[in-house]
């Protein structure tokens, strides 16, 4: 049985200095303080929503080490190595065991189509490079194709033990859910679907927006965990809606300066994506501010 993580885990921002490119150390310690005692059950950084593979190795390294450090075993720390370069993700990859990090994650190569065999083989070659857990990262925006019979053979890898499934393809996650016998991790990626995604069998949530509502993310996994769907639905509509405010708004920079609101300094986002305009920013607070938003735990 290889599960391991569950629970809500919110996919860290990466706050920046004023170059866009540099950690901002300070704030990244109080992002992390900040979702302790808001009691996140781990953290997923460096992934899509923590800018990871646009980052320059020794950033990507100094975020990791520095996660890992300031959490200090209090939560599990899963860190996506992810590169264009193989070695590259391999060197990311025994970086992140080196300091600590509690599994590495990193989606198929992008941009080019490769084969299941070429998918199966990547992930035996990062698997066999470190010692700690591997995990999938599914999400169609990188290898539309990766069914749920290639990630269970994947699954066959030693220290491969589970997927972030960031597709709404929920009928291919039961289907894996089925062809592992239930032993693979599956960790639901979609933060508008997360009821959908455990009611269809995954054990845990990692979510962009789980930065600046994870309150109610808890809520609704613990509200799943006691069988009330209904009373989990109407929190996932609630969060909904402001989710839908910050896709309009673009998700990244929009979460980035969300979690500015609430005091962590987090930013731009990584050029060229949208660096929010003063009035970009006005609109975005007034559309969350109508909806409540920031919501009282």
């Amino acid at each position: 049985m290889k599960k391991i993580f569950t629970g809500i885990m919110p996919a860290l921002v990466t706050p920046f200095l004023a170059d866009n490119k540099t950690v901002n150390e300070a704030a990244a310690k109080g992002i992390l303080d900040f979702q302790l005692s808001q009691g996140a059950d781990g953290f997923y950084i460096l992934g899509g929503t923590g800018e990871g593979i646009v980052m320059a190795r020794e950033e990507r390294e100094k975020m990791c080490e520095l996660c890992v450090n300031h959490v200090a075993g209090r939560k599990p720390v899963i860190c996506h190595i992810a590169a264009m370069n193989l070695d590259e993700a391999i060197d990311l990859a025994k970086h992140a065991e080196k300091v600590g990090a509690d599994a590495v994650a990193a989606i198929p190569p992008c941009f080019f189509y490769y084969a299941p065999d070429d998918l199966y083989q990547y992930y035996k070659r990062l698997a066999e490079s470190v010692h700690i857990p591997v995990i999938i990262y599914y999400h169609p925006g990188a290898q539309k194709d990766m069914s749920a019979k290639l990630i269970a053979r994947i699954f066959e890898i030693d220290n491969v033990t589970g997927v972030k499934w960031s597709s709404n393809n929920f009928f291919e996650l039961m289907k894996l859910k089925d062809m592992t016998q239930g032993d693979m991790n599956i960790i639901n990626g979609p933060d508008e679907l997360l009821v959908s995604g455990l009611a269809a069998g995954a054990d845990a949530g990692i979510g962009s927006t789980y930065n600046v509502m994870l309150p109610q993310f808890l809520d609704i996994y613990r509200l799943m965990q006691e069988g009330k769907v209904k009373e989990a639905n109407a929190v996932q509509l609630k969060v909904n809606r402001v989710i839908e405010v910050m896709v309009r708004h673009e998700l990244i920079p929009a979460v980035k300066y969300a979690t500015t609101l609430l005091g962590f300094d987090c930013g731009d986002a990584t050029f060229p994506m949208r660096a929010l305009t003063h009035e970009q920013k006005a609109a975005l607070e007034k559309d969350l501010k109508a909806l409540g938003w920031p919501y009282a735990n």
